[in-house]
């Protein structure tokens, strides 16, 4: 994808259960919702689609929420519906998150011929202990079997989110998730470290003391011990919390010097869409409580199911990127996104933010723009050129201090 191409998220807020840790939009109990809600999307796609006269767009992201609570037949109205209101790629990615225990053979059947083509299993752990402290509602027999059933229904690329530095986690029970793990084969790795948010299930816990606080030295130990174990298997890192695979043969390794495409740039199964976000390139955000950025604006969408549904009923026309459930945006400044592209580029590990893709973007290089900030991270050792010098990345200790350098950028 380019700049000019488009990533679409629709965000699905319809749990069985809110997971402890979870902070994003999602509502429990609302289930019978779902036929009208996902009407609505399809409503809003079209409308946005129209009034940007059929812009090309690359991927189509399902998030929640739990997407898979949908229906095969309700992920392909959405589909079809946004093949006819924008120009996608033929050879687009259309992901779906799925919970482990909401989907079975018939289900991924029905995802795959959907146009599902990337398939994303909250797994985040191996241990029945750690996952009911999360409040997941399956067990790892259950993500065992929904990799076994996606591979018979015809998928060939499937991430498995895992997180640790979780309350209590030893470094032992960490180990042996990921080696559980890596038994499963997945093309993609997303690991994330627990964040405890304010008002979720588990920071309440913590903080009444029900349960140890995560610690952070455990935390990057754990980080560490990924990036040994997934690396020796065959993964790249691309980005500071996801790992792909990069068969031989099928894309150029790239890792020390960024090339002049993506295929050689990035590892095969990287995740095309998220790639999106961390290039600083357009996208658009459907359905409650979604967030999108096209169009020169940044936008987020009301946090209501009902009041969403209600809004887009609405028959008045708004400039593209917005839709009437739009209830905040405001223009980025040249400034804004010169940082952004700044912070987001350096969360990719290997091929860091480009030189000649800035100076191509802002007409500036970023050595001249941020000359202060750079010179600083790099005393400290957490900023480093690549051997050409036309990148700048992260070092090794720069990813377990990521947010320290990025706020150099804001």
């Amino acid at each position: 994808m380019d700049a000019d191409t488009l990533a679409i998220y629709l965000h699905i807020p319809f749990c069985r259960r809110r997971c402890g840790y979870c902070d994003f939009f999602s509502t429990e109990g609302m289930l019978r919702e779902m036929p009208t809600y996902v009407r609505a999307l399809a409503r809003e796609a079209a409308a946005v689609g129209a009034a940007g006269e059929r812009p090309r767009a690359g991927s189509i992201y399902f998030g929640g929420g739990t997407p898979s609570l949908m229906s095969p037949r309700q992920v392909r109205i959405l589909v079809e519906k946004i093949r006819r209101a924008f120009q996608l790629d033929p050879d687009a990615e259309i992901s779906l998150e799925a919970n482990p225990g909401t989907v079975d053979r018939d289900s991924l059947e029905g995802y795959r011929a959907a146009d599902v083509n990337r398939l994303s299993l909250g797994v985040q752990s191996a241990d029945e202990g750690e996952l009911r402290m999360l409040g997941r509602i399956h067990t790892f027999a259950e993500a065992i079997r929904a990799c076994e059933d996606a591979r018979r229904a015809g998928f060939n690329n499937i991430n498995l989110d895992l997180i640790y530095g979780l309350p209590a986690q030893t470094a032992a029970a960490w180990e042996r998730t990921l080696r559980r793990a890596l038994d499963l084969a997945p093309e993609h790795f997303s690991l994330y470290a627990l964040t405890l948010e304010r008002g979720t299930t588990l920071a309440r816990a913590v903080r009444r003391g029900a349960l140890p606080a995560p610690e952070e030295d455990a935390a990057a130990d754990m980080y560490e011990l990924a990036e040994e174990k997934l690396v020796a298997a065959g993964y790249r890192h691309y980005e500071i919390s996801n790992w792909a695979k990069d068969p031989a043969g099928e894309a150029g390794s790239g890792a020390d010097e960024p090339g002049t495409t993506r295929d050689r740039q990035f590892p095969k199964y990287a995740c095309k869409h998220n790639l999106q976000y961390w290039l600083n390139q357009p996208y658009l955000g459907f359905g409650a409580g979604a967030h999108g950025c096209a169009g020169g604006r940044r936008y987020s969408v009301i946090c209501s199911v009902e009041k969403y549904v209600e809004r887009v009923g609405n028959e008045r026309r708004r400039r593209f990127p917005l839709s009437p459930a739009v209830t905040s945006s405001h223009i980025r400044t040249r400034d804004e996104e010169i940082r952004e592209t700044m912070w987001l580029g350096l969360r990719l590990t290997e091929a860091g933010v480009e030189r000649e893709r800035f100076r191509n973007r802002f007409e500036v290089d970023c050595q001249d723009q941020f000359p202060k900030e750079i010179k600083s991270a790099m005393a400290d050792g957490l900023l480093e050129w690549t051997a050409s010098g036309q990148a700048l990345r992260l070092t090794p200790r720069g990813r377990l201090l990521g947010n320290r350098v990025f706020r150099l950028f804001v």
